[in-house]
């Protein structure tokens, strides 16, 4: 999440042309079995037509699951995923993160609790880089570079024309810990008091002096789509996982509605990094 590697531009995809081979191998398929792109996206929910299209022009990744679900429905003996397995990653962004990112970029909504590094989305591009340098093992310098870059394109969403409705609940250790240094922290501070004034988005700080805490399982975000489907993604150590199952994301959804009765509002939100600043 906050950790999650970040995409280079899209035009320096080293797998450009895998995608769109794989998406040409899907529409041959589609086309075999007599499906149009409308109808083959009205089968799978949450997927529809646009996904469909995009993949089909290589603008979007095929995913293995879904590739599962083409191969059984349009009878193609595994045909799809056996390509996916020979498909080179893009850049550093492993396979496992690539759809949450996708979806992140897609989302009308964004609710995002944190309790270990700063959201990616919030992240200044020194406190990101402060953050992959304490990766272990460890990223080398073109690396690096690569990984800022994309973290800072992220940031993009925030101020888009259609940029979507965002929560951040984050917990206080979190605000303070100075990753990459006094100066970088204090940078930070005031970057995360400029996105809590920002047209749609909701920064709150959960204190460390709470009694009670409704997220110690640990960070996750909330994704809505924009055909309204709602999706759940939480990382571990060394993978992740993107939650469709509308009985786990409704619990998480609890989860996060009680975060937010737990934190301060947003407006007490800003004192704290006034008073914070004003320390400096």
């Amino acid at each position: 999440m906050g950790t999650t590697t970040g995409p280079r531009s899209r035009g320096s995809r080293r797998n450009a042309s895998a995608m769109k081979m794989v998406g040409a191998l899907l529409a041959v398929f589609r086309t075999a079995a007599g499906y149009t792109q409308q109808s083959l996206g009205e089968v799978f929910a949450g997927v529809g037509e646009q996904t469909i299209a995009s993949i089909e022009q290589g603008r979007r990744r095929l995913m293995p699951d879904l590739a599962d679900q083409f191969d059984e429905l349009l009878d193609t003996r595994g045909a799809l995923a056996e390509a996916l397995k020979y498909m080179p990653e893009v850049d550093l962004v492993p396979l496992w993160a690539e759809e949450f990112l996708q979806r992140e970029r897609e989302a009308i909504a964004i609710s995002w609790y944190e309790s270990q590094v700063l959201p990616g989305l919030l992240q200044t591009d020194t406190y990101a880089e402060g953050v992959f340098r304490s990766r272990v093992p460890v990223y080398d310098e073109d690396e690096i570079a690569q990984l800022v870059a994309g973290r800072v394109e992220r940031r993009a969403i925030l101020h888009q024309k259609d940029r979507p409705m965002t929560s951040f609940v984050i917990w206080e250790p979190v605000v303070n810990a100075p990753i990459g240094g006094t100066d970088v922290w204090v940078e930070q501070l005031r970057h995360l008091r400029t996105c809590s004034e920002l047209p749609g988005l909701m920064l709150q700080v959960l204190p460390l002096k709470r009694t009670t805490h409704a997220g110690l399982n640990g960070p996750f975000i909330l994704l809505e789509t924009p055909e309204h489907q709602r999706l759940a993604y939480m990382e571990t150590q060394r993978g992740s996982q993107l939650v469709a199952d509308q009985d786990e994301v409704a619990i998480l959804n609890q989860k996060y509605a009680m975060l937010r009765s737990q934190a301060l509002t947003p407006e007490d939100t800003r004192d704290l990094l006034d008073r914070l600043l004003g320390e400096q």
